[in-house]
C-alpha cells in the first residue's frame, strides 16, 4: 500500500513538471513569435526596397520613352517643315513657269499676227506684179500682133530652121559614138565571160545505143514471139530497134528519161542473163530507182561545180535540179545549159558590180521549171518561179526564172541572166530547132491521149507514127475500148498537125495475182 507521503510527493512533482512545461512552452512560443515577426519585418523591408528599385527602373524607362518620342516628334516636324518648304518652292516655280508661258504665248500671238500681215502684204504685191505682167504681155501682143504661144512657136521654128543641120549632125554623131562605145563595151564584157568559161557542147539525139556481148543476145532480148521486147517497150515507153548492126541494139524515144530507164534495165538484164517478162518488170523498177539516185548525184555535182554549198539547198530541190540532166531544149542538155548560164552570169555580174551570188544561183535554177513542166500545167518560167518560192528562195532570186523570158527585166541581175541565157543558147552548135519541134509534137500526142478519162498512161513511139494507150480495165470494158480508141484518133486528127498518119493502139490488160502459202 502506497504511503500518502509518497503520493503527495508524486503529485507535487507532477504539478511542478506541468508548471515548468507550461513556462517552457510559453517561452518557446514567445521566441517563435518574435522570430516570425522579425522575418516578416525583414521580408517587408526587402519588398519595399524591391518596390523602390522597380519604381526607379520604371521611371527611367518612361523617361527614355518620353525622350525618344520627343526626338521622333522633332524629326517628324523637321520633315514636315522641309516638305512644306519644297512644296512652297515648287509652287513658286510653277507660278513662274505659268507666267513665262503666258508671256511666250502673248509674244507668239503677236508674231503670228505680224507674219499674217506680212503674208497678206506679199500676196497683194504678188497680185500687183501679176497684173503688171499681164498688162505688159497684152501690150506686147497688141504691138506684135501675135499671142504668147504663137510668138514662142515662131521663135522655136526660127531656131530650128537656122540650126537644124547642125542639130541633126550633132545628134547623129552622139548616137553613133554612144552606140559604138556601148557595143564595144558589150563585146568586151561578153568575150571576157565566154573566154573565162569555155565548155564543149554536143546536140542530144533521140536514140541511145546499148552494146551487146554477142549477137546471140539479140534473140534473147526479142524473146519468143517478141514477148520480151514488147514487155520492155510497154514498161518504158520507148521503141527497141534491133537491126543488122553487130553487137548493138538501139533505144528510140523522145524522152531522155525513158531512154535512160530502158538502157539501165537492158544492161541489168544482159548482166543477169535472165530475160523474161517478170524479170524485165523488176529490172525496170530497179532502173528507175538507180536513175533517181543518179539525178540527185547530178544535182549535187552541179552545185559543187559552181561552189554553192549543197547544204544550202533542199535535197528535194537538188533531185529536181538533177532531172534537168535528162531534159533537152532544142537538143541542148538543160542541166549543162543551166551551169553555163550560172558561170557566164557570175562573170558578167562581177564585171558590172552586180550581185554575183544572185546571178550565179538564179542562173543555175532559171530553167528549173523545165524539170517538171510535163507534170504541171503552165509555162516553165511561172512553174520555176513557184518552185523557187516554195523552197524559200528570196524574191530577187526567184525573179530570174521569169526575167530571162521578159523583154525588159526590171533588175540588173535579171538582165544579166537573160544575156547569159542568150549567150549559152545562141552560140553555134548549141541548139537544134527541128529536134525541139519533134519532141513537142510527141508530147502533144501523149497529152491528147491522156486527156481522156480511164487512160492510165500513153506513149508516143515510132517517131510519132503510133500512140500506145494503156487503160484501166476496171473503168474501160472491151466495148468502150473500141469507142475510146476512135475518140482519141478523131481528137488527134482535129487538133494536132502531123505528117502522114498516126496509129492509135489501145491496150486493156487485166492482171490477177494470188499467193499459195
Amino acid at each position: 500500500m502506497v504511503s500518502p507521503l509518497l503520493m503527495a510527493s508524486v503529485l507535487a512533482g507532477l504539478v511542478v513538471g506541468l508548471a515548468l512545461g507550461y513556462l517552457i512552452r510559453q517561452t518557446l512560443a514567445k521566441r517563435s513569435v518574435r522570430s516570425a515577426e522579425a522575418n516578416a519585418e525583414k521580408l517587408l523591408s526587402e519588398a519595399k526596397s524591391k518596390q523602390q528599385e522597380l519604381l526607379l527602373e520604371a521611371k527611367e524607362k518612361s523617361l527614355k520613352i518620353i525622350e525618344e518620342s520627343k526626338r521622333e516628334e522633332t524629326a517628324r516636324q523637321q520633315q514636315v517643315q522641309e516638305a512644306q518648304k519644297r512644296l512652297e518652292k515648287r509652287e513658286g516655280l510653277f507660278d513662274q513657269k505659268l507666267i513665262e508661258l503666258e508671256d511666250k504665248k502673248t509674244k507668239t500671238d503677236e508674231r503670228a499676227k505680224v507674219l499674217e500681215d506680212k503674208i497678206k502684204q506679199v500676196e497683194e504685191a504678188k497680185k500687183k506684179v501679176l497684173e503688171l505682167h499681164e498688162r505688159e504681155t497684152s501690150k506686147l501682143q497688141e504691138i506684135a500682133g501675135l499671142s504668147k504661144q504663137e510668138a514662142v512657136d515662131r521663135l522655136l521654128r526660127l531656131i530650128e530652121d537656122s540650126h537644124q543641120d547642125a542639130l541633126l549632125s550633132r545628134m547623129r554623131k552622139l548616137e553613133q559614138v554612144t552606140e559604138e562605145e556601148l557595143e564595144r563595151q558589150a563585146r568586151k564584157l561578153l568575150s571576157l565571160a565566154v573566154t573565162r568559161y569555155a565548155s564543149s557542147q554536143a546536140i542530144e539525139t533521140t536514140t541511145t545505143a546499148v552494146p551487146l556481148p554477142s549477137d546471140e543476145m539479140k534473140g534473147r532480148i526479142i524473146g519468143k514471139e517478141g514477148r520480151n521486147i514488147k514487155a520492155i517497150e510497154l514498161l518504158t515507153g520507148t521503141e527497141i530497134i534491133v537491126d543488122d548492126t553487130p553487137e548493138v541494139i538501139t533505144i528510140s524515144g523522145f524522152s531522155p528519161v525513158r531512154r535512160q530507164v530502158a538502157k539501165l534495165a537492158l544492161e541489168m538484164l544482159i548482166k543477169d542473163g535472165r530475160i523474161h517478162p517478170a524479170r524485165i518488170e523488176e529490172s525496170v523498177n530497179e532502173a528507175k530507182k538507180a536513175l533517181a539516185a543518179d539525178m540527185k548525184k547530178s544535182g549535187e555535182e552541179a552545185l559543187y561545180a559552181l561552189g554553192i554549198p549543197v547544204s544550202s539547198v533542199d535535197p528535194k530541190l537538188v533531185s529536181i535540179l538533177g532531172r534537168l540532166k535528162y531534159r533537152t531544149s532544142y537538143g541542148q542538155n538543160v542541166l549543162q545549159h543551166s551551169i553555163e548560164v550560172a558561170q557566164v552570169a557570175a562573170v558578167i555580174a562581177e564585171e558590172l558590180g552586180a550581185d554575183v551570188f544572185v546571178c550565179k544561183k538564179g542562173g543555175l535554177f532559171h530553167d528549173i521549171g523545165k524539170a517538171v513542166d510535163h507534170d504541171m500545167q503552165g509555162a516553165h518560167p511561172e512553174i520555176g518561179y513557184n518552185i523557187m518560192k516554195k523552197f524559200g528562195f528570196p524574191e530577187e532570186m526567184c525573179y530570174q526564172s521569169i526575167a530571162h523570158h521578159e523583154d525588159r527585166p526590171r533588175t540588173v541581175e535579171g538582165a544579166i541572166v537573160k544575156a547569159a541565157d542568150a549567150v549559152s543558147g545562141a552560140r553555134p552548135g548549141a541548139r537544134k530547132q527541128s529536134l525541139e519541134q519533134f519532141i513537142q509534137r510527141m508530147k502533144e500526142l501523149e497529152q491528147t491521149a491522156n486527156s481522156f478519162e480511164g487512160v492510165e498512161k500513153a506513149y508516143a513511139i515510132q517517131a510519132g507514127r503510133e500512140v500506145r494507150v494503156f487503160v484501166q480495165p476496171e473503168k474501160i470494158d472491151d466495148l468502150t475500148a473500141y469507142r475510146l480508141a476512135k475518140d482519141i484518133a478523131m481528137k488527134i486528127e482535129s487538133e494536132l498537125q502531123y505528117p502522114g498518119e498516126v496509129k492509135v493502139t489501145l491496150i486493156r490488160e487485166t492482171r490477177v495475182t494470188e499467193y499459195a502459202r
